[in-house]
């Protein structure tokens, strides 16, 4: 007899039948992240593979994520790492019935040989947890938009900031316990001890460089001046050296300046050649052949200008993102910062609070990218109006106290000579032309200092002044070239008005 048809007069639905087989589940690959802890408890050098590129949170089920958080935990103490091991971990953690006891452990062991090709398994593992990521974070994306009351770019600079994490293979941390940082403190203590120079990126300034150590990764560097004093020309000189000197990729954000006038004067700098002659283009055959060799430095260097204008702070953290994410910069410069605008929701505050906002999260980027990030800052009339030394102080600051308490460095450029004041404040009274002052007036992690730089106003650059840049220093230089060569007569040294810038006098020994 014939068995009647169990769907017979009924309607079938064929879509849903569709939807039901291609039914979406999270991407996962339980099966490989199985054979990736097998592979961890019998074979050392699995765990040496795998264990920077896999986190616990990188696999799908619970029962992995507490096994692998054992395995981490044994690695870190430089404990072996086998069967056995793992298992009393897991019962000191009290987590042992939850992954299924030994006998799971056991299986896990038994469905591989060996770790071949366990760094490749690992990178499919992590590839699924980056495609749940994205689902995660485009789920909550979604939800935001739908809100009415989310301001539109602060929405736009969260699902960047999500998603740049996600780029970077660093998904929000959770709290650190003080054993895991002090193991990550002691090794970056150990690859500064190993590593030759400096810990930070190299101003290209000895004495500046000295006291810093170069520029840290996370600090916020404020350069303050009054106009005129050559805050662009200092942070192109240190732009510079770090990008044609050290190879080092640098952004430089110019609110100011197009990028024409900076890479020009950056090309006056580098070929000697004064600003007025590239303006005018009235060069000699020489000096055109002068600008065609020294200016492939420049075209090679991993320099990166920004000239947009009135830029708000979300578009700059989302330009940096992704100038961090495509050339890997190590270093970002801002000039300046109160020409930037807040944007987003943060409109319709006083001056004050906007730049307050401004400095914070330009704090904010330093930390989440990791660079340093050096701003140049106006200051107040107050300078000016001050009797007798012009030298700035921390309370010039202009529009915001914050800047001070967000910056890790606060410092200022003094030129003296601007001032037409010819001699230093100090002992010796030595003349100011031709020289200025980086001063370091608040330093979170170090001392404070003077510091004096040559200035050289026909090529807009600074740079380190050495001793025999005085006069005083030109005679002393001399005698020590005299009396190596056996050559010490009188008539090899400059008289004393050509020395130290005063009237002759026969009188004066020397």
């Amino acid at each position: 007899m014939k068995q009647p048809n169990p769907v017979q007069g009924y309607k079938v639905d064929k879509s849903a039948i569709i939807n039901l087989e291609k039914g979406k589940i999270p991407p996962q690959a339980t099966d490989l992240e199985e054979v990736v802890l097998g592979a961890m408890m019998i074979d050392k050098k699995g765990v040496d593979e795998v264990i920077d590129i896999l986190s616990a949170d990188a696999f799908y089920k619970e029962a992995h994520k507490h096994i692998f958080e054992s395995i981490f935990k044994l690695f870190e103490n430089s404990e072996p790492v086998d069967l056995l091991t793992v298992s009393s971990q897991l019962k000191k953690d009290q987590k042992l019935d939850m992954i299924g006891g030994d006998f799971y452990l056991i299986s896990l062991t038994q469905r591989v040989s060996s770790s071949a090709h366990i760094e490749f398994h690992a990178r499919i593992i992590l590839q699924k947890y980056i495609q749940r990521s994205l689902i995660k974070i485009s789920n909550e994306i979604i939800e935001d938009a739908y809100d009415e009351t989310q301001d539109v770019f602060d929405l736009l600079d969260t699902a960047e900031a999500k998603l740049y994490e996600v780029t970077q293979g660093n998904v929000k941390k959770s709290t650190e316990s003080a054993q895991s940082l002090v193991i990550q403190a002691k090794k970056k203590i150990e690859e500064i001890s190993n590593k030759e120079g400096m810990s930070g990126i190299p101003s290209g300034f000895d004495k500046l460089d000295k006291l810093t150590s170069g520029w840290q990764p996370s600090d916020l560097v404020i350069v303050a001046a009054r106009p005129g004093m050559g805050k662009t020309a200092f942070t192109l000189t240190m732009a510079r050296n770090v990008a044609v000197e050290s190879n080092i990729p640098v952004a430089f954000f110019s609110l100011e300046m197009s990028s024409v006038q900076l890479i020009t004067r950056l090309i006056s700098s580098e070929t000697g050649l004064s600003s007025e002659k590239l303006r005018t283009g009235k060069l000699e055959k020489h000096e055109w052949e002068q600008l065609n060799v020294k200016v492939k430095t420049l075209e090679k260097a991993p320099l990166f200008i920004d000239d947009t204008p009135s830029l708000s702070i979300f578009d700059l953290r989302a330009k940096a993102r992704r100038l961090a994410s495509q050339y890997g910069i190590k270093m970002i410069m801002i000039d300046y910062l109160q020409l930037m605008t807040a944007g987003g929701s943060q409109k319709g505050g006083n001056r004050e609070q906007e730049i307050s906002m401004i400095s914070r999260n330009l704090k904010a980027l330093a930390k989440e990218l990791s660079v340093p990030v050096i701003a140049l800052s106006q200051l107040s009339r107050a300078v000016e109006t001050r009797g007798g030394s012009k030298r700035p102080l921390l309370s010039d600051l202009r529009e915001s106290g914050a800047i001070e308490q967000d910056a890790d460095i606060v410092s200022f450029i003094y030129r003296p000579e601007y001032y037409k004041i010819d001699e230093w404040d100090d002992e010796e009274r030595s003349p100011t032309e031709g020289q200025g002052e980086f001063i370091v007036a608040k330093h979170r992690n170090g001392g404070l200092e003077n510091i004096r730089l040559k200035f050289i106003g026909h090529l807009g650059k600074f740079d380190n002044l050495d001793d025999f840049d005085t006069p005083f220093g030109e005679f002393h230089s001399k005698m020590n070239e005299a009396a190596n060569d056996n050559t010490f007569s009188p008539d090899n040294f400059p008289s004393a008005s050509d020395a130290f810038g005063g009237p002759e006098d026969d009188g004066v020994p020397f």
